[in-house]
Order: structure tokens, then sequence, then C-alpha cells
């Protein structure tokens, strides 16, 4: 499908990498991983042409499509979020328009039936709508819809002006126009870095459906391991190729490291004895030609390198806990609203001394928000009791604007930093990418990136019980991510986080708390506990028979049956069967078209209904329900209500679809 050959890019005279080969087959799922600035957006720029290589070329098939979506820089037009999105059927758009009008024309010129004209007109028409069948051109507003919610917006949302949204937001509208259009390489740019956990996980799951192939930046492990089937590793201004997902690379990588480290441990003990023997014997005549054959054999020796220590290798320990009370902060009916918009409807919640905490949910439904509250940042309503003797870290993006600018990373720590791990700093800031000379820099020269990553070091040198973490994982690479976790793991004060890395919570929080529709949930138990509750199928799963559904997840259109005795017909000559197939697809196409939309319809409702089910059953489940007993009858109702309503749903569902065959069949 695409292929590079020797390809070398230089960054600022400096390769960023040099003799990179390789080739992306069909239906490989690739990850591109390496440390931040290997080069790995750069490499995929090159792919699609919007970077030129310094050496090598690349090669591509002549009819591959491919898809990308880049990290930022999405600017969408004025236009609503659904006619964005519909863009990506732009030919199955405009085939419809096409047929809607040579349905009209045959229309009035109906009494032209037989003419040469009419029936090139029947025909073009009969070709039209069967392309347009083999596109499921019927299902693409249903489509549309399915993979907007699935990227986590609201039906109310979707004729909405893009122009409205954040970038983040623009950012899944651009996601969805891709994942629509099919590409056969797809390539995405840390795609997961403005999902939720939710729209994460539906990412996840269309993804492992999709036919086409995929080349994938992630910093998300658990994203990795479950849509990769090979590794590509930039480092070292070279790549190597792995099979297998991440944890298999890694496994694998281990393994070749140990090889690498025992040779070279073995040279080094080879060219330590060829040594000693050259210096015993330089100055003796009768070896002289020995000597002479071991120092040219020295010179010609290849020298390997030894393995480089891992940053995954660093340890670092947060200072210990100013000692608190058992309860560190408890709120009591905590609003906040933003003119109309309601974000938080009355929050109770009590975080006790060392429990650690994610916050989770969708974007936009308060997570951040009451991070801030708790942390005394933000202006609410309500009563926040902060606890004896507690003292809060807090770090979110914004952070890095509290930074010195005229002070160097260094400084920027060591001016926090006490005790001994004033004696490891350089080897704290390697651990958040600040190598060697880049301890030096000043402040005000770093990255957007990079101030976060000092603002978070500096945080974690301060003496806390309590740590308020917003997003801290944005900036890391995997190694980072690792030192950072296993602090977090080690930390003995209280802990809140608001991520959206599986991997990075699993370990460390033993509650979620998920905020939805303004107020919260709160489960026991890991990550993996939450997820395990709220895993869903796809919006159409309650129809995923094999029978009706494609692998891509979409429901498959009615086999086209041949025109009913189109055959039979003795003597008819090959163009007046091709003109009765045209009738009869016009005719199929006339009589069904209403009916596929109307089963569009009711499996979209059927999926909303059944999401609402099992939102009550939950609810239903809950202490506060069912010791309420005015509350408990309510819920019961609306599900009753819910059930007869699926049932009345699913019936109409199955004459709809037995209708459309039944026509099909009679035409």
């Amino acid at each position: 499908m695409i292929a590079a050959q020797s390809l070398g890019i230089q960054f600022g005279g400096e390769y960023l990498f040099r003799d990179v080969s390789f080739l992306i087959s069909s239906g490989e799922r690739i990850g591109l991983i390496g440390a931040n600035g290997a080069g790995k957006t750069t490499l995929m720029r090159a792919l699609i042409g919007r970077q030129q290589p310094d050496d090598g070329r690349i090669s591509a098939s002549r009819h591959a499509t491919i898809g990308y979506l880049p990290q930022e820089g999405i600017v969408l037009s004025d236009v609503s979020v659904r006619d964005e999105v519909m863009k990506a059927f732009g030919e199955v758009v405009e085939m419809e328009r096409q047929i809607e009008e040579m349905s009209a024309e045959i229309g009035r010129r109906s009494d032209e039936t037989g003419t040469p004209g009419f029936d090139a007109l029947m025909n073009d028409l009969g070709e039209l709508q069967h392309r347009f069948e083999a596109m499921n051109g019927f299902a693409a507003t249903g489509e549309v819809e399915k993979v907007l919610m699935g990227l986590g917006f609201q039906p109310e949302d979707l004729d909405r002006p893009c122009r409205e949204f954040s970038g983040g937001w623009q950012m899944r509208i651009e996601l969805a126009k891709l994942l629509l259009r099919r590409p056969d390489l797809l390539m995405l740019d840390e795609p997961t870095n403005h999902l939720d956990i939710e729209s994460l996980t539906w990412l996840e799951g269309y993804l492992q459906r999709y036919e086409g192939s995929i080349l994938l930046i992630s910093h998300d492990r658990a994203f990795l391991d479950a849509i990769t089937n090979k590794i590509f590793e930039l480092a070292m201004q070279r790549l190597t190729v792995y099979t297998g997902n991440y944890s298999r690379y890694l496994e694998e990588r281990q393994a070749r490291r140990e090889q690498q480290q025992a040779a070279y441990e073995n040279q080094q003990k080879e060219i330590a004895e060829t040594e000693r023997f050259i210096e015993r014997f330089r100055y003796k005549a009768t070896k002289a030609s020995q000597v002479q054959s071991r120092v040219k054999a020295l010179e010609r020796m290849e020298r390997l390198s030894p393995v480089e220590a891992e940053v995954s290798s660093v340890h670092f320990r947060f200072p210990p806990a100013p000692r608190s009370g058992r309860v560190v902060v408890e709120t009591q009916g905590v609003h906040k609203h933003y003119g109309d918009h309601h974000v938080l409807r009355g929050i109770d919640f009590v975080l006790e001394r060392g429990e650690k905490v994610a916050f989770l949910g969708r974007n936009g439904e308060g997570k951040t928000t009451f991070s801030r509250i708790m942390a005394g940042l933000e202006p609410y309503e309500g009563e926040v009791q902060v606890g004896y003797n507690v003292t809060i870290g807090y770090f979110a993006q914004h952070q890095a604007e509290d930074l010195d600018p005229k002070r160097t990373v260094l400084e920027t720590l060591d001016a926090v930093a006490t005790g001994d791990i004033r004696q490891n700093l350089r080897t704290l800031l390697g651990a958040f990418l600040f190598q060697g000379e880049d301890v030096f820099k000043r402040v005000g020269v770093l990255s957007g990136g990079e101030k976060s990553r000092l603002a978070l070091a500096k945080l974690l040198l301060q003496p806390t019980n309590l740590m308020v973490l917003d997003e801290p994982t944005n900036h890391l690479d995997m190694a980072s991510k690792e030192v950072l976790k296993q602090a977090l793991i080690d930390y003995d004060g209280a802990l809140v986080v608001v991520s959206h890395d599986r991997d990075f919570l699993n370990g460390i929080v033993g509650k979620c708390v998920e905020f939805r529709e303004g107020g919260i949930r709160e489960y026991l138990g890991g990550i993996e506990d939450y997820l395990r509750r709220h895993r869903t199928g796809t919006i159409n799963e309650v129809f995923a028979d094999p029978g009706r559904s494609g692998a891509d997840g979409r429901a498959a259109q009615p086999k086209v049956q041949p025109p009913k005795g189109a055959e039979a017909v003795d003597g008819v000559s090959a163009r007046e069967r091709k003109r009765l197939e045209a009738e009869q697809r016009n005719r199929r196409y006339a009589a069904t078209k209403e009916l596929k939309k109307k089963l569009a319809r009711v499996e979209e409702m059927v999926a909303k209904l059944e999401e609402e089910k099992g939102e009550r059953e939950e609810e239903a489940a809950r202490p506060e329900t069912y010791g309420n007993p005015e509350q408990a009858r309510r819920v019961q109702a609306r599900l009753a209500e819910l059930e007869r309503e699926l049932a009345r749903r699913y019936d109409e569902w199955g004459r709809t679809a037995a209708e459309i065959e039944q026509v099909e069949q009679g035409l």
C-alpha cells in the first residue's frame, strides 16, 4: 500500500532519523512509538506529502486513499456539525441529488417510453441507483449520527455551528469525517488527547472493526494494545519493527536489549583479552606477527554500544505527606453554573486521608470545575470544608503560566527542592524529558508542553497531603508516565486525578467518581472495575445479527435480487435486458426508499431507549433510590414505560424489515 525507502529528515542541521525503510500492507494496524521529539509526527507528515524528506523516497499504491488526523490545527467552517460531517459522504449526497433529479425527469418524459433517449436515461438512473445502494447510501445520515454520538456529541449539538466548539471538539468533528470516509490507510496522531474515557472506549471498538490499515501515534498503552498488531519504534535516529501489540513489543524489546548487552559485554571481554596479549608480547620478536595481527583485528572490529539506561528505571518518591485529619475535603450541596448552564447541581462528596480517586466522565460534565473548587481556585455555591492541616497541591495545564520565565529549568526545581532530592534534580528532570543542556534553558523559551512538564515536576517536589492533578500525562511519553505512575502509587497523601488514560490510572486509584448531568456517582474499585460495569457495544448492538451487520458495524442492506423473470425472456437483446434491469432497480429504489429510512430511524430510537433503560436500572440499584419509596416507585414506573416502548419499537422494526423484504420479493 505504502512504502518508505531509506528515508532521512533533518531538523536544525541534525538528523531526526535516517535510513528508515518500511512497508505498510493492507489490513495492518501499526503503532508508531518513540520518545517526544523522535520524529513520529514528522514521519507521518512525510507519508502524506506535507514534509519533504532530505533522503530516500516514498511510494504508494496508485489507488490507495489516505486519511490523516493531526494533533492540532484543525479549523472548520461555520456550517452545522451534521452538515460538516456529511461532507464525508460527498459522493453519496451528490448521487442522491442526481437520482432525485433523474427520477423527476423520467416522470416528466413518461410518454417517451421506448425511445432511445428515454432508454439511455433509464440506464443511467439504474447504474446510479446500483452504485448508491452499493455505497450504503440509505444509511449515511444514520451513520453520521452514530459516529458523532460515539465521539461524545449530544443530539442538540448536531445542528450547532462548528465554530461554537472548542479546538478539542473540532478535532472530534474532523475525526468523525475521517472515520466515515473509510480511507485505505487511516493515520491518527494522538487521537485520544481530546477524548474522555467513554468516547475513547467507543473509538477503540470502532477501530478494532475497521477494515483498512491504521498507523497510530499514541502514548496510551491500553489503546495501543487493543488496536495494533505491529509496532514501529523510532529511537536513536532509526526505526525498528516489532510484531505484535505494545505489550508484546515490550517483551521482545527487553529480550533484544538483554541480547545486545550480553553481546557488548562479551565483546568487551574479547577486547580486554586481546589488549592484554598485545601488551604482554609487544616486544617479543617471536610473537611480532601475532601481535600485529591482533592489533589490526582490533582496528577492524565494529565496536558495539552498551544498552542505555531507560527513563523508566528512574525512581522518584514524593516528600512525606504532612499528617492531616481523617477527612481531607468535604463538600455539601455544591452548585456551579455559567449563566443558564448548570454544570454541578448539589454535589455532596467526602475525600478521606490517603484516599486515591479518579474523576471520570464526558468532557464538559464538570470534572475540572469540581477539581478547581476543591483546590480553592473556583467560586461556587454551597459548602466546602478543608480538613485539619491539609495542604493542597494542584496541577493543570495552565499552571505553566505561573513559572518564572527568567529562571532556568534547573533553577526552577532547585528553588523548591529540599533534602537529599536536591542531589538528584537532573535525574528527575531527565524523567520529565529534560536531557543534557535542556536543564539550562530559560523557562521563557520553552514550548507549552515543556512548561507543563516542568510545572508538574515542580509540584511533585513540594510536600502536600492532597494532590489534585488535571490531565497530568498529556505531554509525557510512555517512560515518563511510568515514573509518575510509580511515584503516585507510593504517595501517602490523598489524590484526585482527572485523566482518560486507563493504563495510567490502573493500579493508582481505589475509587472512581463519574460526573454526569450535574451529579456524581461513586464506584468503589479501580478503573478496570469501573470499565467492566460500563462496557457497552456499538449503537446498533441490539441488531448485531451476523446476517444483518457488516464487519464495520453498519446495518447491512438487503441483498439486491436479480430482476424477476429477466432471464426467462427469449430473444431479447442485451440492450433490452439492460433496460428491464434498470427499470427494476428504479422500482425497487422508489418502493423501499422511505421504508429503509424508517428502519434506520427505528434502530436509532431503540439504541436510545436501551441506553436510558440501562441508566434507570443503575438508578434503581442505588441505596438512595430503594431507600426512598417515592423515588423507587417513580424509577420503576419509568422502567415499565421503557419496556413497553422497547417492545413496541422491536415490533415496528420487525414489521418494517419484513415489509421491505416483501416489497423486494414482489418486484
